[in-house]
């Protein structure tokens, strides 16, 4: 079963009839062991007091006598020694009572038919019309002997059938009540389950997973709530992660201002050293600088919900990001080369402005002396691809799969430069993700490497 209406509604059905074949076997049970026995012998005593005042010798005919049991309610079957037989209160359905039967009762024996009544599946057979479901005794009158075959009417045995029916509605009542409480547990055990693991979810246990293996509803959720599980166990341990980072890359840079600024307050120095722990000093706090501004980007980001999109030139803005690295270009002696397409592109301009920043400070920190950066931008009816190649020291390929990540940084022994924060690609991976697009890396060691941006288009 695929959901839970489904289950509870195969659920009801099999209690229903669960419990109705439950009560009809019960009931059937106490008619056959209790009831049987019960009403033979009332309706012996009964046949016998009607022989009794028929022996009695009453002034009494005995055809109106028999006719007016009959007229109260009464089937009789009355036969003498020479088979002569009459019906009184209407015959029976079936007249299928044995001769050895009649025989016993005409040599003085009493015949308790009801009592020894085949059993059935159902106590249907209490209400069975039949002269075999019958008692009988003898009597004899005006010296001849007769055998009374005798059943209440069946119009009678409304208190019997209200005893049995009354009997099996308690009882499908109590087995339905009984089965229903066993469902419903069934039920509401896996949300106690998951009430447990929320709790222990609460308190940062994310190990324990919810062993629920069902194909309805709870069995999607549960699914649901352990992919929820291990991805807030992947965003612990990238908090976790991303707080040590943060702590390692503060506590660097300030280990090295304090310890150069102490050289410089102890006591004279060589001009030449002096003018060194200064620039260190400039530089690590520009580091710094850079480092909490990136991480105020990616707060930003993290907790950007909607882009501020609008039209604006591409072309434009990738010509004046490279205007800003212009004395860098010079001072590495690199050359740059732009093959853009007249591009229009709806999309957040200041977040797409970092993308370019960051993508163009990697291709030149990482290049070689007098190397050469491509920029190339051109669409098509999906989207906007904008390929900036270098031809500096390239990436290994376990380099390529990690380049993304918050505070990896590449082998700085590889560059010219040092000091990255390992921020940047991450913040433009994100953005452009924002945006729907994706990045795309290609890279050979020593050759260069190439970020193709595909950004679709709104």
């Amino acid at each position: 079963m695929r959901t839970l209406y489904s289950k509870f509604l195969l659920y009801t059905i099999l209690i229903m009839i669960g419990s109705t074949t439950i009560g009809f076997l019960i009931v059937n049970t106490y008619y056959h062991q209790q009831m049987k026995e019960e009403n033979d012998l009332k309706n012996v005593a009964i046949a016998e007091e009607i022989t009794e005042f028929i022996e009695s010798g009453g002034d009494f005919e005995l055809t109106e006598y028999l006719e007016s049991i009959g007229d109260v309610g009464y089937q009789l079957y009355v036969v003498n020694e020479n088979r002569e037989e009459r019906f009184y209160g209407g015959e029976f359905a079936y007249k299928n009572i044995r001769e050895e039967s009649v025989d016993v009762v005409l040599n003085g024996e009493i015949y308790h038919g009801m009592r020894d009544q085949h059993q059935e599946t159902f106590f249907t057979g209490f209400f069975s019309d039949e002269l075999a479901n019958t008692v009988g005794v003898p009597f004899t009158y005006d010296g001849e002997r007769y055998a009374l075959f005798i059943r209440p009417d069946i119009r009678l045995l409304f208190q019997e059938v209200h005893t049995l029916t009354a009997g099996m509605l308690i009882i499908i009542a109590i087995v339905s009540l009984i089965a229903m409480l066993a469902v419903a547990k069934m039920m509401i055990s896996p949300i106690k389950e998951m009430t447990k693991a929320t709790k222990r979810i609460s308190e940062e246990n994310f190990h324990e997973k919810l062993e629920i293996n069902r194909k309805d509803e709870i069995g999607r959720l549960a699914r649901s709530f352990n992919r929820m599980t291990d991805q807030l166990m992947q965003n612990d341990q990238s908090r976790k992660e991303f707080i040590s980072n943060v702590s390692h890359d503060f506590q660097s840079p300030l280990q090295n201002i304090m310890g150069y600024a102490e050289l410089l307050g102890n006591g004279p120095l060589e001009e030449e050293d002096r003018r060194s722990y200064a620039t260190i000093i400039k530089n690590e706090t520009n580091r710094l600088s850079s480092l909490t501004k990136q991480l105020l980007l990616l707060t930003t980001l993290d907790q950007l919900n909607t882009l501020q999109k609008q039209e604006f030139s591409l072309t434009q803005q990738l010509k004046d990001c490279v205007t800003t690295f212009r004395w860098q270009l010079e001072n590495k002696g690199i050359s740059m080369s732009l093959h853009l397409d007249h591009i229009l592109y709806r999309g957040d301009e200041s977040w797409l402005m970092n993308v370019w920043d960051n993508l163009l400070t990697n291709a030149i920190k990482y290049n070689k002396p007098n190397g050469e950066i491509v920029i190339e931008m051109k669409e098509n009816v999906k989207e906007v691809m904008v390929k900036i190649s270098d031809t500096g020291v390239g990436m290994r390929e376990e380099e390529i799969e990690k380049i993304f990540r918050r505070f990896y940084r590449a082998d700085e022994s590889r560059s010219m430069e040092v000091g990255g924060t390992g921020l940047g690609l991450a913040i433009a991976y994100e953005v452009v993700e924002k945006h729907g697009g994706e990045i795309v890396v290609e890279s050979q060691q020593e050759k260069g490497s190439t970020f193709s941006v595909h950004l679709p288009k709104m």
